[in-house]
């Protein structure tokens, strides 16, 4: 066991595959493995063995690497190429090992590739690096590395997805979840725009064209029965303001219209006006559907009207009526102006809680708030629902020190809330979260308490980074303990990997490219 946890604690959890950048992916067969310590683990297509290299690789590239002496590099999906010294330990059935000189070749069983012993490996690795050293971020090897990331989350168009799209993790997730790829797509925007498109066009692959629905998660085979945060217009806007394509924002109009409306029609169980998530019956995932999966907020497992679901959904409709003026569509416009206006000024009166002068779910059926505070009740910023009376005292909890302001602000909990801990969105501070919020105080002129909320973020990312080499799920707001050592659905478990916070996370470096290339291009 001390072993063990030695172990865990090592640098590294950087994840190690081929990236549709450079090929085509497979989501059935392709290699996926990660780096701890001198390591390789093999994860997919099957999990066991791994490579021992005699040094702890010391690059930063997702599909490439540098030992000491030896170098590997992914040729392809299903072969890692390495030149120099390596010891495969206890490869599991499903995999295959060809040798030949000083250079050998992992591969999936079925795929193995013994042209690429004759080839030149020094043109295989220096591909693989090519597409990162042509962006030209030499002076931030955090920025670096985030991008690599990045580039490792991109998978080739595959069974029901007809396009690029990306994953939170190739490693466990492996699929396509709905709010994830926005989070990617504002990361990827900076480096090729096109890209950036194709990843939200894949979320819209998974559409049920005669419903509007779109699952909060998708693979090349199968999609979910539950939907997640409604942000795609967000993201379309996003990369539109650097790029100016309204053939995409036309093309993609209808069908985001037609998702929204599906919200309405399916999610407002009273029919009074404010949105509920749907309630999942798993005690440690009571709701999936708005991405908090176990928040302390689903405890009683009751249907709530939610800040953030009526949030992400009212900027939606502020962000449709500025696509339909732009496409001139002034029926739509008025529409949806209407609407953004109807949810937030329902917010306002069944939501606000004066008392705690911030947002909180509310019980339809006992017509009481619920006591939980959290990071959610901010929210409404973004869709300009508070006056600006309520963003002050919104204001106030985040400088409370018993509530919202803590070292690492924004805790997904308020801090002196019953049931408060460290496991995932019972109390940990998230990036996107933080973001979005951040968004939000700027919109009503609280710029430098967004601005410090943004920069204790990217301090804890980096700080993190340089102490692990990687980019973490979530952080402790209190700053007192690392990433690793916090609870993931049930008390940290180093055998379990959905018990441990995941490492490489897809919108921890992805939202960390987006701040650090905004404030690169503001300061042109």
């Amino acid at each position: 066991m001390q072993q063990m946890k030695k172990y865990a604690s090592l640098k590294g959890g950087q994840l190690f595959a081929f990236s549709a950048v450079d090929g085509t992916t497979d989501w059935y067969n392709g290699l996926v493995g990660r780096i701890i310590g001198n390591c390789l683990e093999l994860k997919l297509p099957h999990d066991g063995g791994c490579l021992l290299f005699p040094d702890t690789p010391d690059g930063i590239y997702s599909d490439c690497l540098v030992a000491g002496h030896t170098r590997a590099a992914f040729a392809d999906a299903f072969n890692i190429i390495i030149e120099g010294d390596v010891l495969p330990l206890g490869l599991p059935a499903g995999y295959v090992c060809k040798q030949a000189g000083n250079t050998t070749i992992i591969a999936a069983e079925g795929h193995l590739n013994t042209a690429w012993l004759n080839a030149d490996f020094n043109d295989i690795f220096n591909s693989r690096k090519q597409w990162l050293d042509n962006l030209h971020l030499e002076a931030s090897p955090v920025l670096r590395r985030a991008v690599s990331q990045l580039k490792s989350q991109l998978n080739s168009p595959q069974g029901l997805i007809k396009h690029k799209w990306t994953t939170p993790d190739r490693w466990p997730h492996r699929n396509m979840w709905l709010w994830d790829s926005v989070f990617h797509a504002l990361g990827l925007r900076h480096i090729d725009t096109c890209l950036a498109q194709e990843t939200l066009r894949a979320v819209f692959d998974v559409q049920d064209a005669a419903t509007g629905f779109i699952p909060h998660m998708g693979t090349p085979d199968g999609r979910s029965n539950i939907t997640q945060p409604p942000v795609l217009a967000y993201g379309m806007r996003k990369i539109w303001e650097l790029d100016g394509d309204l053939d995409f924002i036309a093309e993609f109009y209808p069908r985001n219209k037609a998702f929204l409306e599906w919200c309405v029609t399916n999610r407002d169980q009273d029919g009074e006006g404010l949105l509920e998530w749907f309630i999942d019956g798993q005690p440690f995932c009571r709701c999936g559907e708005s991405g908090m999966d176990n928040s302390i907020r689903f405890d009683e497992a009751v249907l709530l009207d939610a800040p953030d679901f009526n949030a992400f959904y009212a900027q939606e409709c502020g962000i449709m009526a500025q696509f339909a003026r732009m496409l001139n569509l002034p029926q739509d416009e008025i529409f949806w102006i209407s609407r953004q206006t109807a949810v937030n000024q329902r917010m306002n009166e069944r939501l606000w809680d004066e008392k705690h002068g911030l947002y909180c779910d509310f019980n339809p059926k006992t017509r009481e708030f619920s006591p939980v505070l959290s990071a959610a009740g901010f929210l409404p910023l973004i869709s300009g629902a508070p006056t600006p009376e309520m963003a002050s005292k919104m204001v106030a909890l985040l400088q409370d020190s018993n509530k919202f302001a803590a070292p690492l602000p924004v805790p997904s909990i308020a801090l002196d809330a019953p049931g408060w801990s460290r496991d995932m969105w019972r109390g940990p501070t998230w990036v996107n979260i933080n973001l979005l919020i951040a968004e939000g105080l700027a919109n009503y002129g609280y710029s430098s308490l967004a601005e410090e909320i943004t920069a204790k973020t990217c301090h804890a990312i980096e700080k993190y980074f340089d102490r692990y080499g990687t980019f973490f799920e979530y952080y402790d707001a209190l700053e007192q303990l690392p990433p690793v050592k916090l609870d993931r659905k049930g008390p940290n478990d180093i055998f379990k990997v959905y018990q441990q916070p995941l490492r490489d996370y897809g919108w921890t470096a992805t939202l960390y490219i987006d701040t650090c290339m905004k404030n690169r291009r503001q300061s042109f």
